[in-house]
């Protein structure tokens, strides 16, 4: 059939880029005889006709021949074809009811995805028989296929009961365990006799332990009732038996290699070097965070998801793979206690200590992990401040600049997170990275954290900033990292610097840079009183954000009200302009000519988000308006505005949790004010999880919130405790 290929119009079809007339050849290439071609056949059709999972026209027109291909005995890699089959057809299956229907490339509707699913339906006896194939390649990526595509639950129960017994290797018979579950889940028919015969394989000792932990984990999966106080000890001995135990030499070479053998880190590729160190590390960094360096780290992330939110459970679970005899299984249970602790509250001081353990000197690999893992925690990584610093200090301070790229990483993170948890220690280092070009950025991330020792480290930046080129429009260097590393170390002779940097700036018409140095000279307050005469007359400045920036650093260089006010009136016709409304609360009462703008933009959103709600509108309510205006309402009107702050307050955080920590820390400088809020705060007290954990600063984000809330619960309850009872 390939040669058919010709007769389908290709190139009125598209794909991710663009027109498909390039698919037919990756098609052919997917047959020929040369390994290197197929290989690369393959890569261009899941990147660009599978782009991310998305399935498109020249997608669904190539089914027919890769069917072909895959039903030809003669195709050299008929494994990786059924294995694009299947992955075009689990996107499918997972979209079609999520997109039912789309905007198609032509754009008119189009029912592209439920189209393909029941096509792939149709095609459910193919895999039948791909699972019964000869070749284990073609077996293994065709199981999945059963769970997926047949929609007799009957049958496909039976297919799986009976491929588990013909299969004997232990990733086709987890393969098996895992669809099976997947069944049960797609189909409610097959939820009973999937789960009776999950059970069976799971009580079974007479089951091989691979094939026991399975069932365990995928019957947690497909029926959460089923979890009980024993189901996490039985996986934890099932665990201890499958996994593997080093032999002595192999032990002995991880302990201590020999320096000309590279480590995994080693194997990576070097970085191209004219790409910016921190979008290469990014990038490695994603790719690094997709290996799974142990047999069982799927089945154990599979598990932690179903334990969910019982916390002693997954405690005990990654206890034992943090002490596993097995170094991927450790290496692979640092993410996966990341994930727990970032996402649940508790005292996870024990899981702190035993990543910390894993900053051993001769796995540089694991230690880069570790400290990477230690780094995500923020406060919460106190428990292994000493394994840090005895992991930082077990090298000289130019490990940073390690031609050893495993070891150099490793060291870099360790210091980086050292730094944050405030540690002195970590100086040496830090002063090794600014006073060497070797990954320089990766300090200055760092070094805010340590005001104490800006003697050392302010001279340092104000050099780095001297010698950027501000004609350069990406320099390796942002002059805007630095300038916000100054105003983090807070010392006053970085101010003549910054200066002459926005006075750079502005000649070269550097926008970027221009508005982050103006807020660093901000934070000085009147101590940068001698940048007015450039920073002034910003405040004319054609753009508004610009203007903003200008005008917020005027009030703090000067503190005169009388100057800002005209500027803020002007700003304050744009609503959304939130720097400008934050910058009316930092100046106080003495903004008080602003507050009929406030309100007024105050009832606008209320009015807009009531109308939002009552029509079952798409359009997210406003809640940043309500809680930028509400907290710059109080600290100009103070207590008066009370009765329209609070309200807008909580609204806002019960509309959108991002906003907490604004919003706590409004109410916390309420004091008594704030009483009406109490329950919420109560109520956020309890909260089991933390959150979105997506983005790097939530945990810090979410221990400030908590630590707010009970200094403003504690602040209440005395108060309360203090309050005559009534009649009295």
């Amino acid at each position: 059939m390939i040669n058919d290929l010709d007769r389908t119009d290709w190139a009125s079809l598209g794909h991710a880029y663009g027109g498909a007339d390039d698919v037919p050849g990756w098609l052919r290439g997917m047959v020929s005889p040369d390994p290197d071609v197929r290989e690369e056949a393959f890569g261009n059709f899941y990147g660009a006709a599978l782009h991310q999972g998305s399935v498109y026209s020249s997608t669904v027109a190539s089914l027919p021949f890769l069917f072909a291909m895959a039903d030809n005995p003669a195709t050299p890699d008929r494994g990786g074809v059924v294995a694009l089959l299947l992955s075009i057809g689990r996107e499918a299956v997972d979209a079609e009811e999520v997109y039912a229907v789309i905007c198609g490339e032509d754009g008119e509707e189009s029912t592209i995805y439920p189209d393909t699913a029941r096509l792939m339906r149709e095609h459910a006896d193919a895999f039948v028989g791909y699972a019964g194939d000869p070749d284990p390649q073609v077996r293994r990526a065709s199981i999945e296929g059963l769970g997926f595509f047949l929609d007799d639950a009957e049958r496909a129960v039976a297919l799986l009961r009976d491929r588990l017994v013909k299969e004997s290797g232990t990733a086709e018979r987890l393969l098996v365990v895992r669809t099976m579950a997947d069944l049960a889940l797609r189909l409610p028919a097959a939820a009973a006799p999937a789960r009776a015969w999950l059970d069976a394989l799971a009580d079974s000792s007479a089951t091989d332990p691979d094939t026991r932990l399975a069932a365990l984990v995928h019957r947690a999966r497909c029926a959460p009732d089923s979890i009980d106080d024993q189901t996490a000890p039985t996986a934890i001995e099932l665990l201890r038996q499958v996994t593997p135990t080093p032999r002595p030499e192999e032990d002995k070479e991880r302990r201590d290699p020999e320096p000309s053998r590279p480590c995994a880190c080693e194997a990576e590729p070097e970085p191209d070097p004219n790409v910016p160190g921190h979008i290469a590390a990014a990038f490695a960094d994603l790719e690094r965070h997709g290996r799974a360096h142990a047999a069982t780290t799927p089945l154990l992330v599979a598990f932690h998801t179903a334990l969910g939110t019982r916390a002693e459970d997954r405690t005990a679970l990654l206890i034992e793979q943090l002490r596993s005899p097995d170094p991927g299984t450790r290496y692979d249970a640092l993410a996966m206690a990341r994930s727990l602790i970032t996402s649940l509250r508790g005292d996870h001081t024990a899981l702190v200590r035993l990543i910390g353990d894993c900053l051993l000197p001769d796995d540089a690999y694991t230690a880069a992990a570790a400290a990477e893992t230690l780094g995500s925690l923020a406060a919460l990584a106190e428990p292994a401040r000493e394994a840090l610093a005895a992991y930082v200090t077990a090298h000289r301070p130019d490990a940073w600049v390690s031609g050893h790229r495993a070891v150099r990483r490793a060291h870099q993170l360790a210091v980086v997170t050292l730094a944050g948890l405030k540690d002195e220690r970590a100086l040496p280092s830090l002063l090794v990275a600014l006073d060497s070009d070797t990954d320089a950025w990766r300090a200055l991330g760092a070094v805010g954290h340590l005001p104490q020792c800006a003697a050392e480290l302010t001279p340092r930046l104000i050099r780095r900033l001297a010698d950027v080129d501000p004609s350069r429009e990406w320099p390796d260097v942002s002059p805007a990292t630095l300038a916000s590393a100054l105003a983090k170390l807070g010392d006053p002779a970085a101010v003549p610097a910054l200066t002459e940097t926005l006075q750079a700036a502005l000649r070269h018409k550097q926008g970027r840079t221009v508005e982050p140095v103006l807020k660093a000279l901000a934070s000085f307050g009147p101590r940068a009183a001698s940048a007015l005469d450039v920073v002034r007359p910003l405040t004319e400045a054609d753009d508004v954000s610009l203007r903003t920036a200008a005008a917020g650093a005027v009030w703090e260089l000067e503190r005169h009200p009388e100057s800002v006010m005209p500027l803020l009136e002007r700003l304050l016709e744009g609503h959304r302009n939130f720097d400008a409304i934050d910058l009316a609360g930092r100046i106080g009462p003495g903004a008080a000519a602003v507050l009929p703008r406030l309100r007024q933009i105050l009832n606008e959103r209320l009015e807009q988000n009531a109308r939002n709600e009552q029509n079952g509108s798409a359009v997210l309510n406003d809640s940043w308006t309500l809680v930028h205006v509400a907290s710059a309402l109080w600290d100009i009107g103070g207590t008066g505005e009370t009765g329209t702050v609070v309200p807008a307050l909580l609204a806002a955080w019960k509309d959108n949790d991002a906003t907490a920590r604004h919003v706590v820390t409004c109410l916390n400088r309420m004091g008594p004010a704030a009483r009406s809020a109490l329950p919420q705060i109560q109520a956020a007290l309890k909260q089991l999880h933390r959150g979105d954990q997506m983005w790097s600063g939530a945990v810090a984000f979410d221990l400030e919130v908590e630590h707010t809330c009970r200094a403003i619960l504690a602040r209440l309850l005395d108060l309360l405790d203090l309050a005559p009872a009534r009649g009295e």
